[in-house]
């Protein structure tokens, strides 16, 4: 079993809130590691998966909140939407902390009366996919080190640090990880989708058409870190304007797809702007798309999309233990210059990520970085550009490019 480095987290959110909640998609390891709390705890595990269960917590929720003794675990709860209200109440009449630590295969936060039940009760948290430091047994400071006054200080790398496009294929799904072969993978992915369509996406809408998600998963997997156009996935696709967005919107509560909002000096920009979609999890977008690697002819180009998927959701990973909290956005200008990942804290700093597949970088790979560091002024902090190589190389005062590895590799900020 791998060891979760959002773990010191929830026991932090245990000590002192009444009421935990572990979301993220199915598969990344939430039962296993709240099953695993709720040992060292002696607490009490139900799983709203088990038909009895949920039969029970539905028919008379208050009665079933009523009857639970100590600290409990209560899987996919958001198959019973009835049981927020009746935890409420238990709450407030006992605020003891660690009272209820719960799980959700779809985001509370899209899901509003959820949510709303637990206000100031409740603190959310989210499991992705396996993260590569968390795949060695490390816990990665990459983030931390970022916005660090030095650069950050790297441990050295080994021979599987160097092997990028195996780890952007492979992907973080424990199931997937354990399966060497690709085509054992490919078979894991199909039966996972059509797994989620049939239990959490009928749970959630009941829609007809579910058979046109698995292709717009293709599609979306293909079109990995482009800017969000919904009418022209509407077309490609052949589905109604309306209903796309629709399945655009489930597809992020199941937490299948994210989207990264732009970055602007400008916060009140930031909304007008169209988001950039990524699928969670590399791997996945890999085989939906059939991708065989960057050396594959004439896949240069959707691989080096599937990286920059890679990167952003290995941020995104981190910034659920790292130490500084921060917001992530992506940044474009109206000439097109980019910067793929943008890291906000919350003093307003910025550094700037920048990923690309070559093995080299030149001074013109941080030509976007130079547009944000414009635009964001004093605010700017640093511009990184993650490639595909061995060394750490500084580009002046502010600038510097740095190995992809350099994400699970930072042993923590420069003293």
């Amino acid at each position: 079993m791998y060891r979760r480095n959002i773990k010191d987290g929830l026991l932090a959110a245990l000590a002192d809130t009444p009421v935990v909640l572990l979301n993220g998609a199915r598969q990344t390891g939430k039962t296993t590691l709240v099953e695993d709390l709720s040992r060292e705890r002696d607490g009490h595990y139900l799983s709203l998966d088990d038909a009895t269960v949920l039969a029970a917590a539905t028919a008379d929720p208050a009665g079933f909140v009523r009857k639970l003794d100590g600290m409990t675990v209560i899987d996919e709860v958001q198959k019973a939407p009835s049981l927020f209200p009746a935890i409420k109440r238990r709450v407030d009449a006992d605020r003891k902390p660690g009272r209820f630590l719960l799980t959700g295969s779809a985001n509370i936060l899209l899901l509003p009366k959820m949510s709303e039940s637990l206000a100031g009760r409740m603190e959310i948290a989210t499991l992705w996919p396996l993260s590569q430091g968390e795949l060695a047994g490390r816990r990665e400071r990459f983030i931390d080190a970022a916005f660090s006054h030095g650069l950050p200080r790297l441990m050295k790398a080994g021979p599987a640090d160097r092997e990028i496009s195996g780890r952007v294929q492979i992907g973080g799904f424990p199931e997937a990880v354990a399966r060497s072969a690709p085509d054992r993978r490919q078979a894991w992915v199909g039966a996972y989708i059509t797994t989620i369509l049939q239990r959490d996406v009928r749970d959630l809408a009941h829609i007809e058409g579910l058979t046109d998600m698995p292709r717009l998963l293709s599609l979306l997997a293909a079109r990995s870190s482009g800017l969000l156009n919904v009418a022209e996935l509407s077309r490609s696709a052949g589905i109604a304007h309306s209903t796309m967005r629709r399945y655009l919107s489930l597809l992020e509560t199941t937490f299948l797809a994210q989207l990264l909002p732009a970055w602007s000096a400008n916060r009140t920009k930031r909304l007008v702007k169209s988001p950039k979609v990524h699928l969670i999890d590399s791997g996945m977008a890999a085989l939906l798309t059939g991708a065989s690697g960057p050396d594959h002819p004439g896949e240069r180009q959707l691989y080096g999309r599937l990286l920059e998927s890679f990167v952003v959701m290995e941020l995104r990973k981190q910034m659920t233990w790292n130490e500084m909290r921060v917001s992530l956005f992506y940044f474009r200008t109206a000439s097109g210059q980019e910067v793929d990942a943008v890291l906000e804290d919350i003093r307003g700093r910025v550094v700037g990520i920048e990923v690309k597949s070559a093995a080299s970088v030149g001074e013109k790979d941080f030509s976007g970085l130079k547009a944000l560091a414009e635009l964001a002024g004093k605010k700017f902090h640093r511009g990184i550009v993650l490639y595909d190589g061995d060394s750490v190389v500084p580009f002046g005062d502010r600038y510097a490019a740095m190995p992809i590895s350099a994400l699970w590799r930072a042993a923590g900020p420069a003293e």
